[in-house]
């Protein structure tokens, strides 16, 4: 009886069927726990399976901390998420080379808010500058991983999740600024077409 209860402390309240979050691949969801023999020594293994990515995880009981590996946020993570999203992009100036392995470690904690932040921080909307293909790439990471676990907690779909997300970062107050700014633009060239 003992060893079940040591081992059921061991899984750190983690069951077969619940969503979790691994931080360098995102929201899987347990599927089994096994036991195998290795070298003598049985070892639980939590089975995770990451279907987006047609990928099976076999994590072993005791590296479940040391990984990194963690329940899904509760909805308010979610809500201080959505919050990060409005807020005014962070920009630091220093080399973009930098900056990207920033948001890569970043993208690969696993923490909900780290990754709301470069979501934040790289998205454009249409009246700003192109983005280059690098920054394209992490802002896609960011919102894929992001869409993912909201949309597990709130038990939606990926693209609703994705839309709640750009939604929010639409009303981030200086995007609406520059969408006010270039709207007025527009209106200033019809004037003077409209003069001439």
């Amino acid at each position: 009886m003992a060893t079940s209860t040591k081992k059921a402390a061991q899984r750190q309240g983690f069951k077969t069927g619940e969503h979790i979050v691994y931080p360098a691949h995102g929201v899987g969801q347990i599927t089994a726990i096994e036991e195998q023999n290795v070298a003598g020594h049985a070892l639980e293994l939590l089975v995770i399976v990451f279907e987006k990515d047609k990928m099976t995880l076999r994590v072993p009981v005791a590296k479940i901390a040391s990984v990194g590996m963690r329940k899904l946020g509760d909805p308010a993570v979610v809500k201080k998420a959505m919050e990060t999203v409005r807020g005014r992009p962070r920009i630091k100036r220093t080399m973009w080379s930098r900056r990207a392995q920033e948001y890569e470690a970043k993208i690969n904690s696993g923490d909900l808010i780290a990754i709301s932040e470069v979501v934040r921080d790289l998205f454009r909307s249409e009246n700003q500058p192109e983005q280059s293909y690098s920054e394209r790439q992490l802002y896609e990471a960011a919102i894929d991983r992001m869409a993912r676990e909201i949309a597990a907690v709130n038990k939606c779909s990926e693209t609703e999740a994705t839309k709640q997300i750009e939604q929010n970062l639409a009303k981030s107050p200086s995007r609406l600024k520059a969408a006010a700014a270039a709207e007025a633009s527009d209106d200033d060239d019809e004037d003077q077409e409209a003069a001439a």
